[in-house]
């Protein structure tokens, strides 16, 4: 069963750490029944379109990471936070134009969208000039869908062999978005599809590369059960979005 998308609004301190809580028993409760420890998954908070306030109760409520899809959403929240919370970690998610790498390598702990050589290299070249490292998923498109990033499973040796050479990419595993229908069998085998592609890397890979993003609000149990490492929820955690 998939987990509910939405949680409650959360407009108070209490409210996110009892959503925090809902969160992490159902993650905890889906490892058990995956014969999994709860603590092999991490729960990456995604953050997008929430205000400076409220994530100001969330961080207050144990949020110590900030996914965010857009840079210049995620470096607006880094400037306002750095110096109040100087142990708040930064993933951007989303994918990344190579113009906007410099970006990510000022103030980006995780990148979890790498999808060419190219962007890696740029990437490179401006941590290089910041003297920072950064840890980077390489994302695979598993449902084959047009509307997705990512590369191919079939490409992903390459790009795997091309980081070798880029001292400032830490390559530590493999992202993927769900195929977009309501079929679980559909959304489990684009997780089982990622988890496939990490074992037939794993051999040549560097070491700690061994993580899976993969799972959202509404479908991260159902990750969990294919080997989810990490798992990014924004609403079970925050409730529904406004994109207004």
């Amino acid at each position: 069963m998939t987990s509910q998308p939405a949680a409650a609004h959360a407009a108070t301190t209490e409210d996110f750490v009892n959503n925090l809580a809902a969160v992490n028993q159902r993650i905890a409760a889906a490892a058990s029944t995956a014969g999994r420890e709860a603590r092999s998954v991490r729960l990456l908070p995604v953050t997008k379109t929430i205000d400076i306030e409220r994530l100001s109760l969330a961080i207050a409520a144990g949020v110590d990471t900030l996914g965010e899809n857009k840079v210049q959403e995620a470096q607006g929240k880094h400037e306002a936070f750095r110096e109040r919370f100087e142990h708040l970690r930064y993933a951007v998610i989303g994918p990344l134009q190579t113009n906007k790498a410099k970006f990510v390598a000022q103030f980006a702990h995780e990148f979890h969208a790498l999808d060419s050589l190219k962007l890696a290299q740029t990437l490179q070249r401006r941590l290089e000039l910041e003297d920072r490292s950064l840890e980077v998923f390489i994302q695979v498109n598993t449902s084959g869908e047009e509307s997705k990033s990512g590369i191919a499973a079939s490409a992903a040796p390459a790009l795997l062999d091309g980081l070798s050479s880029l001292d400032r990419l830490t390559p530590v595993g493999l992202m993927t978005m769900a195929a977009n229908t309501t079929d679980e069998h559909q959304i489990r085998a684009s997780f089982s599809s990622l988890r496939e592609t990490l074992e037939s890397l794993q051999p040549n890979a560097p070491q700690g590369f061994k993580h899976l993003s993969m799972g959202m609000s509404g479908d991260y149990e159902l990750a969990i059960a294919e080997g989810a490492t990490v798992v990014r929820v924004g609403q079970g955690i925050f409730g529904a979005r406004n994109y207004a």
